[in-house]
């Protein structure tokens, strides 16, 4: 008997799922491990810090689905320079990463420096070709309503394809429904949204 969620049954709830593996202290056999169980489980990606890559995943299924490979970049603080950000980017894609996960600058947000943080997901942007998926992580449960607000909208501007809640390494919190709520609202089904927080190894997407 299959297990269903919200109409949808296992297989297809794990399409939504990113299986995630980004603690510090990962070896090679815990991703080799991670992959293994992406690949049973049937995942949309599998995401992992920018030095195990590039990685290998198995080919496509009988379905046709291959696992993607997720990486991140200005991770976990945002507090990276624009310009390493986006070498840590291109370096990701050019090491096979289908998809970037990019930190944005909390702080700069926090004060209000949107031009910034916009320039800062620009720079990324140019590093992730079109065909690549870049993701923009605002930390959430760090900023007002307000604020997430304009991180969407500094997101969008310059070119993003999703708008992400959390890394979850911040002492804030992950995802909240309040805040996927206002980001959904604010992209208006332009970029994605992308729920995330917990452990630095929770299955999210």
């Amino acid at each position: 008997m299959s297990t269903t969620t919200g109409g949808l049954d296992r297989a297809g709830l794990a399409q939504f799922i990113d299986h995630t593996l980004l603690k510090p202290e990962a070896t090679r056999a815990d991703v080799e491990a991670l992959v293994a169980e992406g690949a049973a489980l049937g995942v949309y990606a599998v995401c992992v810090s920018p030095s195990f890559l590039p990685l290998t995943v198995p080919d496509a299924g009988s379905e046709g689905t291959a696992l993607k490979v997720a990486t991140v970049s200005g991770f976990p603080s945002g507090k990276h320079h624009s310009g390493i950000k986006a070498a840590e980017a291109a370096r990701s894609v050019a090491d096979g990463a289908d998809e970037v996960d990019m930190v944005i600058d909390v702080g700069a947000a926090k004060a209000g420096a949107w031009e910034y943080v916009q320039l800062d997901i620009a720079a990324v942007r140019a590093a992730v070709p079109q065909g690549r998926v870049l993701k923009v992580i605002i930390e959430s449960a760090a900023l007002t309503d307000h604020e997430i607000v304009e991180a969407c909208r500094a997101s969008e501007a310059a070119g993003a394809d999703f708008v992400k809640t959390s890394t979850g390494f911040h002492p804030s919190g992950g995802a909240s429904a309040r805040a996927v709520s206002i980001m959904s609202e604010t992209v208006g089904g332009r970029l994605g949204v992308k729920a995330s927080g917990g452990s630095g190894r929770s299955p999210t997407r």
